[in-house]
């Protein structure tokens, strides 16, 4: 591919050599080819575009599993990463076990790619290594990781998949993050964050002990609603200023805000010597699918975002 390019570079290079014109000589010829040397121009830089795009998508995939080795005490720990390709299903399920989360992210494929981060520790690198080779990553029906015992490993899941995939995500100690994906979505993680943009469909999402952070975009949500909820941890719901939706945000012990005039949470002295649960259950623009997002034990942050993506 790079071979391509260059030389595709140095056939311009030579034809914008050739079309050179010395200003005051400029004649009709020469203007159909000062034409043409734009077009080669812009030709280029939408190339260069595409490589800038593509180096910034590898350097990110290099981010995950990368730096995760360290020395603490009398453990060593080792990390590796490991890329499969499956095919596409009518429900992606992936199980992180005890340790690890899960991150999928929608694109315009037809088969799923798996990257698995295998880390393990022990008394020295060479029985941390021995450990993460005896790690099994099994992608056959539900995605999930086997390994010797509970302890001493653990995997982390970034998943590629078609935007139009059905999710089961299950995690114990790890967060769970869902972006530009449209279909029926089951969440659940006990320790850990539950991260949400630019999705859609039918999604439901639980963590006992972790924050909510959804970023919503278009004008209204395309599908059933959403449903996520948390026990401890706050709640971050962005939405856009024409977002059409019916919102139900409410915690029990925590503080609550929002950009929004119809979504305020009315004061009450009613039961002023014990925490007062803050809650709002109202349509915004006309109305729309249920977007809920509650907490017992934090604060909910209801803001206006604008963008289009976000998160």
């Amino acid at each position: 591919m790079r071979l391509r390019l260059i030389g595709y570079f140095a056939s311009i290079a030579l034809t914008l050599t050739a079309f050179v014109v010395i200003p005051g000589t400029m004649s009709a010829q020469d203007e159909v080819i000062s034409k043409e040397t734009k077009e080669k121009i812009k030709e280029v830089e939408k190339i260069h575009k595409e490589i800038s795009k593509d180096k910034f998508k590898e350097e990110k995939y290099k981010e995950f599993c990368s730096n995760n080795n360290w020395n603490g005490g009398d453990k060593v720990s080792t990390s590796e990463l490991r890329e499969m390709t499956v095919a596409a299903t009518s429900r992606l399920e992936v199980d992180g076990a005890r340790n690890g989360g899960i991150s999928v992210r929608g694109e315009n494929r037809s088969d799923i790619l798996v990257r698995a981060c295998v880390q393990a520790w022990g008394s020295s690198e060479e029985a941390a290594k021995s450990l993460a080779s005896s790690v099994r990553v099994n992608t056959g029906g539900v995605i999930k990781a086997d390994g010797p015992g509970e302890n001493g490993w653990s995997v982390s899941y970034e998943i590629l998949a078609p935007r139009n995939s059905n999710l089961n995500l299950r995690a114990q100690n790890g967060g769970l993050s869902v972006k530009g994906i449209d279909g029926n979505m089951e969440l659940a993680t006990t320790n850990g964050g539950v991260n949400i943009a630019d999705v859609a469909g039918d999604v439901k999402g639980r963590t006992m002990n972790g924050g909510i952070n959804v970023a919503l975009v278009g004008a209204g949500w395309k599908g059933s609603g959403l449903d996520l909820q948390t026990t401890n941890g706050g709640v971050n719901l962005a939405i856009p200023s024409n977002f059409a939706a019916n919102v139900e945000a409410g915690t029990v012990n925590g503080g609550f805000s929002s950009d929004f005039p119809g979504l305020q949470v009315e004061r009450s002295d009613d039961n002023r010597y014990g925490p007062q649960p803050k809650k709002v259950n109202a349509s915004i623009n006309g109305g729309g699918a249920n977007i809920r997002v509650v907490t017992t034990n934090g604060g909910i942050r209801i803001s206006s975002n604008d963008r289009s993506r976000s998160y």
